[in-house]
Order: structure tokens, then sequence, then C-alpha cells
């Protein structure tokens, strides 16, 4: 199923593209851009006609071929990607819209439904909601109820199954958008009336946050610019989904430090079968791209951050901290750690994922501690 969509929203881009560039495509063109026999996109123009998504605008003459055009160069969807990951039974749905104000839009109902059951963060146009498996009870319709909720959460073999009901533009949106988005298996609608009700299906997939620090010298170099580089290099893999990048400020008195003292993670969603690959690549990228010998890595897997390890992304906001603690501590919060001085900054980088920008970037601020996924992303 995620194949046969995946294709489909790969010949639409491609045959919108070269509608806009030029008014028309060929079936020769398509070819040529996808290296694929010509009957297979026979068949897939074939298949788009019969959907309403392509229409012919001049029939072959001669050796002239037939000229094809998609009938809108408009989005289908303004859904990008939604992807799952889990962490016991806790599960955070990753959705990345093409609008910041249908982002906050789905987050604010979202909310609104689910009530405290639901932990939602907007990022821009990422919304990050986090649930733990089970039901929801949620009353959807008018204002001033809510347009859309997620009304349960489940894990079906390796897949997330999310259950939503929604009127009006959500309803268009779960039964004609979201199975367009990259990540989705398939989208089920169970009931069609007053209240549109179906069920996403997307991979379980695991969590990892990567933590590096001390990749910079006085000379060169920035530890901020290799992270957005090695998301940027790590989300080229299929099977990674990337989600952000975090910089955080640590204590201010380090004497080494090479300008403020921060240091940077990343966070994204791999297949399970993938998380070696993906550490091993980490280090790999971080060793060749430092300019620094004291780089440090850090990786875990999972959404929910242990006590012992947020304890200790508290501590290096306010003192000097050292690699043995770094490494005694990495042991028993299940991190891998390697390299040199950085592994401290790593580790913490790791630790204080979750609390917001703004306090994160100002060391002189305390940041509440937090212990439990019910507050993952919460507090000011």
């Amino acid at each position: 199923m995620q194949g046969v969509i995946e294709r489909r929203r790969a010949y639409l881009q491609l045959m919108r593209r070269l509608t806009l560039e030029k008014g028309f495509f060929t079936v020769q063109e398509i070819q040529k851009e996808t290296g694929v026999p010509r009957s297979t996109v026979q068949d897939w123009i074939l298949r788009l006609s019969e959907e309403g998504c392509v229409v012919i605008r001049e029939p072959p003459k001669g050796r002239t071929p037939a000229q094809y055009a998609a009938t809108s160069a408009l989005p289908r969807t303004a859904c990008k990607r939604i992807f799952t990951s889990v962490d016991g039974d806790l599960v955070e749905i990753v959705h990345e819209c093409m609008s910041s104000a249908c982002a906050g839009f789905c987050g604010y109902h979202h909310q609104l439904g689910a009530g405290r059951r639901l932990t939602v963060v907007k990022d821009g146009t990422l919304l990050r909601e986090f649930m733990h498996f089970g039901e929801c009870d949620a009353v959807v319709g008018l204002y001033p109820h809510s347009a859309v909720a997620v009304t349960g959460v489940y894990l079906e073999n390796d897949q997330i199954l999310q259950r939503i009901r929604s009127v009006g533009g959500p309803a268009f949106s779960l039964s004609g958008m979201m199975g367009l988005a990259r990540g989705v298996l398939g989208v089920e609608i169970l009931r069609d009336g007053p209240c549109t009700e179906g069920v996403i299906r997307t991979k379980a997939l695991s969590h990892l946050t990567i933590g590096i620090d001390n990749t910079d010298s006085k000379d060169g170099g920035a530890t901020f610019a290799l992270a957005i580089a090695l998301l940027q290099h790590l989300g080229g893999y299929s099977g990674v989904f990337p989600i952000t990048h975090h910089v955080m400020m640590l204590y201010p008195g380090v004497f080494e430090k090479t300008a403020g003292n921060s240091c940077s993670a990343i966070e994204l969603a791999v297949e399970p079968g993938m998380i070696d690959q993906i550490i091993s690549e980490t280090v790999r990228f971080v060793s060749d791209e430092s300019v620094s010998p004291s780089w440090g890595v850090a990786v875990r897997s999972g959404i929910q951050i242990p006590e012992d390890l947020r304890s200790f992304g508290l501590t290096a906001r306010r003192e000097i901290v050292s690699c043995l603690t770094a490494r005694s501590v990495a042991k028993a919060s299940s991190v891998m750690l390697t390299g040199g001085e950085g592994v401290i900054g790593a580790l913490a980088a790791i630790a204080l994922v979750g609390h917001p920008a703004h306090l994160l970037l100002d060391p002189g601020r305390d940041l509440p501690s937090l212990s439990f996924s019910s507050d993952y992303y919460s507090g000011d």
C-alpha cells in the first residue's frame, strides 16, 4: 500500500511540475525522468485520468505524441508528512503541513477535543502530538466544539492506527488529503455522515535523539551548523524521518568553551531495524566533519527522558561537570556515548530536549524538572 501511494504522489508531482513549466507533458517525458517502462507510464496516466487528475490536451497526430496536462497545479494535499514513533505505551504523532495556519488549526482543535489526554506542540508547520495508547472521548462538531479530534491510538503488529473524527474542512482533509502524505500507509473511512470518521495507518517507528558538541574550534566551524547538516544527511535515508533541531546553552563559566558554550540535539524517527546503522553513520559523519578532535556524540532511543538524565542536563547549565560523570549517567540511562570532552555537552543536549527554546537559550533561567511523558515539551 505504501509503495502505491508513494508512486502515485511522485507521478502527480512530476506531471504537475511539467504542466506548470510548459503547459503539458508526454509519455516519453515521464518515462525519461522516471526511468520506468513506457507501459508503466501509460498505465499511470490512464489511472490518473480515470481519477480526474490528468486530461488529454492534444491527441496523438502522426509522429507527434499525445500531450497530457495535470488538471490542477495546486497541491493535492496540505499534508506533507505524517509519521509516528513509539516508546512503551506513548506515541508521538508528527504531522508536517504545507501551511503554518493549518498546523495551528489542527493543533488547537486536537487539544480542544482530547484535553489532557494529548500534549500538542506546534513549531512552524510542524505539529507534534504525544498520546498514550487507548481511546479518547471527544465531542466533535461545530463551534464551540472541536472540528477534529484523535479519538484513539492503537498498535497493530508494526503499525500505528490513529482513529480520527472530523467535520467540515478537516473531514475533507481526512478523506482526500492525509492519504497522500509521506509516511501514511493508508486511510480507511469508517463512517461518512455529519461526522466523518476514519483510521490513518503509519509505521511504528523508533524515536532517536542525537546530541553533539565540541565540533568547532576558535578558528572555525559551528556545532549548530554541523547538527543541521547531520539532520539533512540522515534524512536522506529511506525509513528515516527528520523531526527537528535544538540549540541549548550550558554553563557559560567553562574556560575551554570556543564561544558561548552551546550544544545541539536533533530528533528523528527511524525504522527500528535501522538504529545501529544510523548510530554508525552519525559517528562517521561527525568525526569526518568536525574541526575539533574533542567532538562528542550521544544517541538515545526513546521519547521519555529518565529523571537522572534530566538532572544531568540541569546540572550542566549551572556548573562544570566531568566526562566521568557524563559517562556514568549515559550508561545508567542507556545512552550511546562516544568521543572526547564533547560527550558532556552531547549528553546534556539529549537531557534538555523537551524544554521550550526561549528557556534553553538562557542558562540563567531555571528549568522545570521534567520526569514524565505527560510533561514532555511543557513548562515555561
